[in-house]
């Protein structure tokens, strides 16, 4: 377990990471976002408050995890998910989390607006990337990459592949043959933890891993490939075809497609694509 503090408010909540999925400590959100003096009595209160008014048990929402407090020791703790935290943060009534409720209804209807206009989404995801540094020609790449992965997963679906673990499988097939590293294998060469792959590649990396995806959409079909072997079968034959074609760039420039470089703060700070030494 990796125990982490986080700044919300301007008061620390504590969290720890339980199977990949970060839980938040219940009293230190109601801490920051009410007067409460006795944030535990406060809990049991809008517990027992929920249950009367709605017939809610918030307290389903909850595990108990022992986490350290202020006096350096460990005691047991109700936790929660993201998702939890922001339910119970709805039923908390104090001006402080009025925000926050404004926050998620406007989510919540720019998500209904994204139903019925699914290209509202795309825009939101560019923006997003736009916001965070990257370069137009870089977030043109990742969307198109997108797109071709959904594609990919729609394939499999109607193939009879299972999304999971069987699509992870697939993919792990895909990135090994195109790169000679499975994702997990990626993720620790560029020092990444839980944040997303793609969105630290650079731009031929992006190219290469839309090639071997693009690659096994078309084999899949051709070859009318069902159930899980024979897509990981094409899964195989479109990564190789990635491979072969990153090996024959690396010939003729000399410089490795797979890069140790985080690729927004390499370009932030260089403004450049990465060289051969840079794996």
């Amino acid at each position: 377990m990796d125990n982490k503090l986080v700044v919300f408010r301007g008061k620390e909540i504590r969290r720890v990471l339980e199977k990949n999925e970060w839980l938040f400590s219940i009293v230190d959100i109601i801490t920051a976002l009410t007067d409460s003096d006795k944030p535990r009595d406060y809990w049991y209160r809008m517990k027992r408050r929920e249950k009367e008014s709605s017939g809610v048990e918030l307290s389903t929402l909850c595990r108990q995890l022992k986490i350290q407090a202020s006096d350096g020791k460990k005691y047991l703790t109700d936790m929660v998910n993201a998702e939890g935290a922001f339910r119970i943060i709805q039923s908390i009534p104090s001006p402080k989390a009025e925000p926050f409720k404004r926050w998620l209804a406007k989510v919540g209807y720019e998500r209904v607006q994204e139903i019925e206009d699914p290209e509202l989404g795309t825009k939101r995801t560019r923006a997003l990337y736009k916001a965070k540094g990257y370069p137009d020609g870089w977030i043109e790449k990742r969307m198109r990459g997108i797109a071709i992965r959904e594609e990919l997963t729609e394939e499999w679906k109607n193939r009879g592949v299972k999304e999971e673990p069987e699509y992870a499988i697939l993919t792990a097939e895909i990135s090994k043959a195109t790169f000679g590293l499975t994702p997990s294998q990626y993720k620790r060469l560029k020092g990444l933890k839980r944040e997303n792959l793609r969105d630290h590649m650079n731009d031929l990396e992006l190219i290469f891993n839309m090639l071997g995806e693009a690659a096994t959409t078309e084999i899949a079909r051709k070859k009318d490939a069902r159930g899980f072997t024979e897509n990981k079968d094409a899964a195989n034959k479109g990564g190789r075809i990635a491979g072969t074609a990153r090996k024959q760039l690396e010939s003729q420039t000399g410089n490795r497609v797979v890069s140790r470089k985080n690729y927004l703060e390499g370009y932030q700070s260089r403004k450049t694509l990465p060289t051969k030494d840079s794996r």
